[in-house]
């Protein structure tokens, strides 16, 4: 039997659409999923944004205050796609309330408010899942697979990159994005989080790690009216950059592994160029996040001169059965956040969860603060 749930989404820029179209097409992805999603209220607090999302959408409500989405007892699940330095009020407020939450990564701008909101999840017994997408990729759930059978031998160290032009622009408006108070980190938060998730999924626990950051675009122009997005802003006062564009780092895993991982959002001539190269004792796997069905993959017997093949990911690999029939027809990363609504509707229905928890963001975030600490004290610090 299918019953529904009432869901509500909390922030409607770029990420609260992906989620509610998510809503909207799990149900023909996943037929099988005892819930379906009901669109019940929306918030944003920009003016008219959240009345031209129930027009669009078919949010039975629509409010410029979250907090009136909390007093619904209608709603059932809030996806939390609001900026960062909300996360941590909203979360603790939603849970409180009974609400399962779908939240988006970095779960606040510490792993001490990832730790409260994972701790206020516990505490009142509902679900909470979190938006590292990546993970949800078939080709990354066939690397896992791959690696843990021991194919490509004994892991041996892992460069994972995120690199993006999101904020190369000179002109680009300084957003909640670039302040410490609202923003958090920079490029950690946006994406070396998702590095960070990445090389656990994949290797296991992270030991100690050593890093250098740094800001390259100083000074940004403020924005005069609402943004969303990366806006663009000119004419407007300057103000600092406050939180850092790069990020690089070395890890040691538990296993005895090495890794770097290497993010920035200001790198020229790079558009979403996410990825991973896991080099073991006998073979390797490699993974491009804009092919993102296609694998390289080494193995055999050579060790020198071995080549590599392209894999493409098929219906055994991951939840790919659930968007195409045959190997090699591409999906997009709107398809990665209907997994995760399927990963999180189905942990609300057998109350056990399913892909990335707020136990995960405690970690990444865990990492992530680690990272900000070795930067400025330059030195190894331990995660054990």
């Amino acid at each position: 039997m299918v019953h529904t749930l009432g869901v509500a989404v909390v922030g409607f820029g770029w990420m609260g659409r992906v989620h509610t179209q998510a809503y909207a097409r799990v149900p023909h992805h996943f037929p099988g999923l005892s819930l379906r999603p009901e669109l019940v209220a929306v918030a944003d607090e920009v003016p008219g944004r959240a009345e031209e999302a129930a027009a669009q959408y078919g949010f039975a409500a629509a409010h410029r205050d979250w907090r009136e989405v909390a007093a619904d007892p209608r709603v059932r699940a809030v996806s939390i796609a609001a900026p960062n330095f909300l996360h941590r009020e909203i979360g603790l407020a939603m849970a409180e309330a009974g609400k399962h939450i779908w939240i988006e990564k970095p779960v606040g701008l510490t792993a001490e408010d990832a730790r409260a909101v994972s701790d206020a999840v516990t505490k009142a017994g509902v679900q909470g899942t979190v938006g590292f997408n990546y993970r949800g990729a078939p080709a990354v759930a066939a690397a896992r697979e791959l690696i843990a059978s021991g194919e490509i031998g004994t892991v041996t160290h892992v460069r994972i990159r995120l690199f993006s032009d999101y904020a190369a622009h000179p002109e680009g408006a300084l957003t909640w994005r670039y302040e410490r108070e609202r923003g958090g980190s920079g490029v950690l938060g946006d994406l070396a989080s998702h590095g960070v998730d990445l090389a656990r999924f994949l290797l296991g626990e992270i030991e100690a790690l050593t890093a250098d950051t740094a800001i390259f675009l100083p000074r940004r122009a403020r924005p005069t009216g609402a943004t969303a997005g990366h806006t663009r802003a000119t004419g407007g006062e300057l103000g600092p950059v406050e939180n850092e564009d790069y990020v690089n780092c070395l890890l040691r895993f538990a296993s005895g592994a090495r890794g770097v991982l290497e993010a920035c959002r200001v790198s020229v001539g790079e558009q979403n160029n996410y990825g991973f190269e896991v080099h073991g004792t006998k073979g390797a796997v490699f993974w491009d996040f804009r092919r993102m069905g296609e694998l390289g993959v080494s193995r055999g017997t050579s060790y020198q001169d071995q080549p590599v093949s392209t894999v493409y990911v098929g219906p055994g690999d991951g939840e790919y059965a659930a968007f195409q029939p045959g190997s090699a027809n591409s999906m997009g990363y709107d398809d990665l956040k209907v997994i995760e609504a399927h990963h999180f509707l189905r942990s609300i229905a057998e109350n056990t969860p399913y892909g990335a928890t707020l136990a995960d963001a405690v970690h990444s975030a865990a990492a992530l603060d680690a990272m900000s600490r070795s930067a400025e004290q330059g030195t190894w610090v331990s995660l054990a």
